[in-house]
């Protein structure tokens, strides 16, 4: 059914991307200095409903069941570093995910950070 104003957009026509900056409201980068790309995360209330209903902030909060780095959340779920960075941040100040200083890296773990950058540069 279309409206008066309707101008035949669709925001599935935006693609992913797109999507994603209108959910964070344009925000590009986010000024939290305690997110970073080894920062480990974790949901702070297992079992309890999101108080944000939209996919990508319920797919966080599912993935941080278990601590997660913020590169492994954003390598997961496809979401560019930066805007995960953002949505992450919406959740800390929501009190829904805790923020944990990142893991001590050995060798084996410093080639799991390689290729997470890796896949998230598209290489």
């Amino acid at each position: 059914m279309s409206g008066p104003h309707d101008d035949g957009w669709d925001e599935e026509d935006a693609g992913p991307v797109v999507r994603l900056y209108a959910l964070t409201r344009g925000r590009g980068r986010t000024s939290r200095t305690d997110l970073t790309l080894d920062t480990m995360v974790v949901d702070a209330s297992p079992g309890l409903a999101s108080r944000r209903p939209e996919p990508e902030y319920v797919d966080i909060v599912r993935l941080c069941r278990v601590p997660q780095s913020v590169a492994e959340v954003s390598a997961q779920l496809r979401i560019p570093l930066a805007l995960t960075k953002i949505l992450i941040g919406d959740l800390v100040d929501d009190g829904r995910i805790l923020v944990r200083a990142p893991a001590e890296t050995g060798d084996s773990d410093l080639g799991l950070l390689r290729t997470i950058a890796n896949s998230l540069r598209g290489g």
